[in-house]
């Protein structure tokens, strides 16, 4: 029965080592958004070279967990961009198997702590918390980054402290639990149970790493909980999954099965060959000092990761058979549209979620484009024959015009100064290419209501006409280019057509009423005429707002209706 004097001292210093963990996990918080926001165009240039090469893609998924410090965030991503179709099974589950490679980062650096390398850090932290107050964006990034490094081994501190675990109760009570539950199972149970709640299988580690070079907790026993926090990571994506389609369950399920196969492989190892492990691992990082101690757990987690990803790489398609006739495609697909390129999972990462969006718009653009082509068609030879389809693509148009304003709002939150003005310029787009789709649909009511009449045009009411659409179509050409490849160059002749297209109204309208006056045009016909003739002018100008939009997001737009 413990005195009242030394409960006290057991609860302060389980609160001391609650608070290092908390600070612990703030840290790598803070150094993984850093990143994220820091390093988009790495992560741009890793995800543009996704192929189906296997061993590129665990290289990308090593690469890109390296850079934003979390296995679960990579997971999450990559079920996004599985979610949105950019991305296949067979190329998801060797990027997955990488991120297990990249997250082994952290461990290494928290086991190669001292306490010159900690009061560096420490000072990291205090230049970071400065930084903060600079008005530059980059200079905040950097700031936090520099923050939650810092912190990581505050709180790294702060848990192997005399506070802590000096307190020999701590150690005692540590000592007594591990006892009771040293058995492996038990063991890959409690590392499993730590990691999901904290969601973060570096941070879980982090603390292992910690309590091993505090003689805590024996080796033989953190090698069991380790294998526990790489199933106990696998939470966050499995979490990721639900309300995904079935391929994205599939890729969770694919990171669960590989991460347990791994675990089961080496759980049997270590069971049999426990003392030749441990003996091994203690001749690699000889010494009784706390970073010799660590390294040992940091280097067993490494070779952890890289052995079951070679053992598993070979047998990818296996893998993803499995998964498929675990998870059945639903028969009955439900006709609820959805957006091609983007889904919310992406908000994590704001850099990947930008480079979806453009995709996205670029696809909306495409069907713009069509419903254009189609509706003059329709004007041609008043026929209803591809009112359906113009119809179907409008509703697509409009979804879309929605549903990436609402996910444009939420990602505004989370990107940093520069990207705000590409989010600006994209609702701006958004709206442009919504406004010449209303315009398709105005131009096929317009050549139905006039066969639906039997009235026409003339031969040179045509002709102006037809003339006029041939810009439409050519600036189409060049909004591509300019939205797509971000050309500027392609700006001055977008202008110079949009021009000509201004001049050709007021002359089309001015020959029209000389028409009407002469006989040669029906009053009847006028108002389709005129609507017509406006109507592609304002087409015109919302493609000039495309190109300039995107070019200059802070500059001034040709309408704003």
């Amino acid at each position: 029965m413990l005195s009242s004097e030394n409960l006290m001292q057991l609860i302060g210093s389980l609160i001391w080592l609650l608070a290092g963990v908390g600070v612990f996990i703030v840290g790598m918080n803070f150094m993984s958004d850093a990143l994220e926001k820091s390093a988009g165009s790495g992560m741009k240039r890793l995800l543009g070279k996704i192929s189906n090469n296997r061993f590129s893609g665990v290289g990308i998924g090593a690469g890109v967990t390296a850079i934003i410090q979390s296995s679960s965030a990579t997971s999450v991503m990559v079920i996004g961009l599985v979610n949105a179709g950019v991305m296949t099974l067979m190329q998801a589950t060797p990027i997955i198997m990488g991120a297990n490679i990249g997250t082994t980062i952290t461990g290494v650096l928290v086991a190669l702590k001292n306490d010159y390398f900690n009061m560096v850090m420490y000072l990291l932290a205090f230049a970071g918390v400065m930084m903060g107050f600079f008005k530059k964006e980059k200079i905040k990034i950097a700031g936090s980054f520099f923050c939650g490094l810092g912190l990581i081994f505050v709180g790294l501190e702060v848990m192997s402290s005399e506070q802590a675990f000096g307190n020999t109760l701590v150690e005692e009570m540590f000592t007594n639990i591990f006892q009771k539950i040293d058995f492996p199972l038990l063991l890959i149970l409690v590392g499993a149970i730590f990691t999901a709640l904290i969601q973060s299988s570096s941070a879980a580690s982090g603390v292992v790493i910690t309590m091993v070079g505090a003689n805590v907790l024996p080796l033989d026993m953190a090698l069991f909980i380790i294998l526990g926090a790489n199933i106990g990571t696998c939470v966050t994506a499995l979490l990721a999954s639900v309300g995904a389609n079935a391929n994205s369950k599939r890729v969770a399920l694919i990171h669960f099965t590989f991460n347990t196969i791994g675990t089961v492989f080496f759980t049997a190892i270590i069971w049999f060959f426990k003392e030749p492990i441990v003996n091994l691992l203690v001749s690699l990082f000889p010494g009784s000092d706390p970073m010799s101690l660590q390294m040992r757990v940091s280097a067993f987690h490494v070779i952890f990761n890289v052995t079951t990803t070679c053992l598993l790489l070979p047998f990818v398609k296996h893998l993803v058979k499995y998964s498929c006739a675990v998870i059945k495609d639903k028969k009955e697909q439900t006709e609820s549209m959805s957006l091609k390129y983007v889904d919310d999972r992406l908000l994590t990462t704001p850099p990947v979620a930008l480079m979806q969006v453009k995709k996205e718009i670029e696809y909306m653009l495409g069907l713009v484009e069509e419903n254009i082509r189609l509706s003059f068609a329709a004007v041609d030879s008043g026929s209803t024959e591809r009112g359906e389809e113009i119809r179907n693509n409008e509703e697509i148009i409009d979804f879309t015009n929605r549903a990436l304003t609402q996910f444009l709002i939420k990602l505004s939150a989370n990107v940093e100064e520069s990207d705000e003005k590409v989010i600006g310029a994209y609702f701006h787009v958004l709206n442009d290419l919504e406004r010449i789709g209303d315009n398709a649909e105005n131009f096929h009511e317009i050549g139905v209501e006039m066969r639906q009449k039997e009235i026409t045009f003339s031969d040179k009411a045509q002709m102006g006409i037809t003339k006029m659409r041939e810009q439409i179509l050519q600036m189409f050409t060049i909004s591509k280019d300019v939205f797509e490849n971000l050309n500027k160059q392609e700006l001055s002749k977008l202008t110079a057509l949009e021009e000509d297209v201004d001049g050709m109204k007021k002359d089309l309208i001015a020959s029209h009423f000389v028409r009407l006056a002469e006989g040669i045009c029906s009053a009847e016909v006028s108002p389709y005429y005129s609507s017509l003739v406006s109507g592609l002018e304002r087409v015109a100008d919302h493609l000039v707002n495309v190109g300039f939009s995107i070019i200059n997001p802070t500059g001034s737009q040709k309408v704003e209706e």
